[in-house]
């Protein structure tokens, strides 16, 4: 199966690569663009919709793999996941093209952790790092809906700057893809490959600076596909028993900080629906530091989130959560700060 996973990376690759500049003009012509305003940072008219270019071939070659393992239980979590995939761009392009209010986004977003509730890819085990699992249960519903409502905002609130959504996406996919093989899960390194190729293709033309964005299209693909490896169908990380979900929390470490800074500034300000631009990717751009700069700086920071995510699966589990949170905390001292200063100037 590894050949064929490599060839089917390799085709999503290559149809992603010629795909982007087709997207460029089937954007343009339909008005489906990004306009610069107080909200966004870039100057000139963009098109969006960025994710049709590496989505479209990552389901199809999830259709295809669901045909050619029609015998076994995963040519059903490869369609379903590719019915759902499909779901998920159609609505982002939806937003693309009309922005649709955060309200009906939100119940959007939860509409689909549903969908991928029933379809079986679900949270049944949470990490206990000091013990066992906490078997979720009935709980195992509503912790399933609220992980996919939570990564899909995580990857769309970070996708501030150019490139920065999509290279964290290869980093968060190639920390996934290195647990799966090391635990020889065939659902995991199949899809983790797939989103690095598609996403690695696409970074081409979305870094900065950037000639097409990722666009609600992009990021809730994204999104749903992290979100679903994490997951894993029935099986979630067979043979990781003991680190049920820490894995895919710590590597997406910089997004879920952001997003939870995100939360907590909104309710202060009385509107969580309400977008801003305090985030801390913006708070960076407005103490001098470029997009390529910034990007670089995630980019490495999440590798290393990414690197004690791997650590999870190999080394003692206590000394390595210590060291996350530790990280976690300077990360988040040094946004306060850097935001506080923000305020002051």
């Amino acid at each position: 199966m590894s050949l064929t996973i490599i060839l089917g990376a390799l085709t999503i690759f290559i149809l992603s690569n010629l795909l982007v500049p087709l997207n460029m003009r089937f954007s343009t012509q339909h008005g489906i663009v990004a306009l610069p305003n107080d909200r966004r940072i870039h100057q000139v008219e963009t098109p969006e919709g960025g994710g049709l270019s590496f989505g479209l071939p990552i389901i199809l070659m999830q259709l295809i793999f669901a045909f050619v393992y029609h015998d076994s239980d995963l040519s059903r979590l490869f369609g379903e996941l590719a019915f759902v995939g499909v779901l998920a761009m159609l609505l982002g392009l939806v937003d693309d093209r009309f922005e649709s209010p955060a309200k009906l986004k939100f119940i959007w977003q939860i509409a689909l952790g549903m969908i991928m509730y029933l379809v079986g890819y679900r949270v049944y085990y949470l990490t206990n790092p000091l013990g066992g699992d906490f078997i979720l249960g009935w709980l195992s519903f509503p912790v399933t809906v609220l992980w996919y409502v939570i990564v899909i905002n995580a990857i769309n609130f970070i996708d501030g700057l150019d490139g920065l959504a999509t290279g964290i996406a290869v980093i968060v996919s190639t920390v996934l893809l290195v647990v799966g093989i090391r635990e020889s899960n065939a659902l995991v390194i199949s899809l983790s490959a797939f989103l690095i190729s598609g996403c690695l293709a696409f970074l081409r033309y979305n870094f900065h600076p950037a000639k097409i964005f990722l666009g609600e299209t992009g990021t809730q693909f994204i999104a749903l596909n992290i979100a679903a490896i994490s997951t894993a169908g029935a099986a979630q990380y067979k043979g990781i028993t003991s680190m049920t979900m820490m894995i895919p929390l710590a590597a997406l470490g910089i997004p879920l900080l952001d997003v939870a800074l995100a939360v907590f500034r909104r309710i202060h300000l009385g509107n969580i629906f309400k977008a801003d631009k305090a985030h801390i990717h913006h708070a960076m751009l407005a103490w001098g530091l470029s997009q390529r700069t910034i990007a670089i700086i995630v980019y490495i920071v999440t590798i290393m989130f990414g690197m004690i995510a791997i650590g999870f699966s190999y080394s003692d589990k206590k000394v390595l959560l210590s060291l996350l949170l530790f990280l976690l905390a300077l990360i988040v001292i040094i946004a306060y700060i850097f935001m506080r200063m923000e305020r002051n100037k």
